[in-house]
């Protein structure tokens, strides 16, 4: 099984850059059986790396790796669509 890195990006501290962050870690502890890597930016603290995503909106989930990049935008909410949208594995039968 290959590495996954997942990078959210949200902007600042606000209900939906919580609510994007709290859904990501309950998507992750429930349903992924991958070797995961995940990093939450900040875009108004590191502009330049959400410059460097090409990110427009956020929250915005990547999958970085492995390879195609794939994204989902907003907080979350839906875990089939997020684990469908990033083509990940899950480890519910």
């Amino acid at each position: 099984m290959s590495r996954t890195v997942l990078k959210l990006f949200v902007a600042g501290r606000s209900l939906q850059s919580e609510r994007a962050i709290r859904n990501l870690r309950s998507i992750c502890r429930e349903a992924l059986e991958e070797d995961l890597e995940v990093v939450i930016i900040d875009v108004l603290e590191h502009p330049n790396e959400a410059e460097v995503s090409r990110i427009c909106a956020s929250p915005t989930l990547l999958r970085e790796l492995p390879p195609p990049v794939r994204r989902v935008i907003g907080d979350l909410s839906d875990a089939g669509d997020v684990i469908a949208g990033l083509g990940l594995h899950t480890s519910r039968a």
